[in-house]
């Protein structure tokens, strides 16, 4: 899937190696007590400060979902993020949101598409959702839901294909993600899982075409 990568690799970016480079600078037995105050925010999965509702695309509803299907960080400088991973909810939107509130369920993803082609994002792409059942997976990605059924074509409307080109395509122009299949997966490709979306009617050969369209016209 691309350039090969250590698990270390991944997981260790450019905020880790600052403060690293820091401690070592001012040597880790004595780094003043206000450098570790302005610091701190910079380890990884560490919460940086956030404007509260805010969205990473414009015109996205927000809705938070629980703490308990995601983890804080701060990437893309504590986790590169190079993969856009592509879900279907199996069910409607508003089962879909209601699901990931839940603490229970245990997993979410950065945002849903609607029908309608309506965004709603229920995590920052700063942070880490548990969205595709591989930790390296989610430490790299971004997880986009489309709502509708695997099984059902006419599900996949063409609001829901254009808006969803245009939030991948606003993804892999901030990050500077490749627009391919290497980079640009359905959560069936991501390694060990056990889901088949977005199955066999969505239609990629329609879609990377509107990606770089859309990446093109914003550019």
């Amino acid at each position: 899937m691309g350039a090969k990568k250590s698990d270390s690799d991944r997981r260790i970016g450019r905020r880790a190696l600052l403060v690293g480079g820091a401690a070592a600078a001012v040597g880790t037995g004595v780094l003043a007590r206000d450098e570790l105050a302005r610091l701190y925010w910079r380890l990884p999965g560490v919460r940086r400060p956030r404007v509260a509702g805010a969205v990473d695309f414009r015109g996205a509803r927000w809705v938070a979902a629980s703490e308990a299907n995601f983890r804080w960080a701060d990437r893309p400088d504590d986790y590169t993020i190079d993969m856009v991973v592509v879900h279907v909810t199996q069910g409607d939107l508003s089962s879909a949101v209601k699901a990931f509130e839940d603490p229970g369920h245990r997993a979410a993803a950065h945002y849903i598409v609607g029908k309608d082609g309506h965004v709603t994002q229920m995590i920052r792409e700063l942070d880490v959702a548990y969205h595709a059942g591989n930790r390296a997976y989610n430490e790299r990605s971004v997880g986009i839901e489309h709502e509708g059924f695997v099984d059902r074509p006419k599900d996949f409307t063409d609001a829901m294909y254009a808006t969803s080109a245009e939030l991948t395509a606003g993804i892999c122009r901030r990050y500077g993600i490749p627009v391919d299949r290497e980079h640009i997966i359905g959560h069936v490709e991501v390694p060990g899982t056990d889901h088949t979306d977005p199955g066999e009617h969505w239609d990629w050969d329609r879609y990377l075409p509107l990606v770089r369209k859309a990446l093109t016209a914003s550019a």
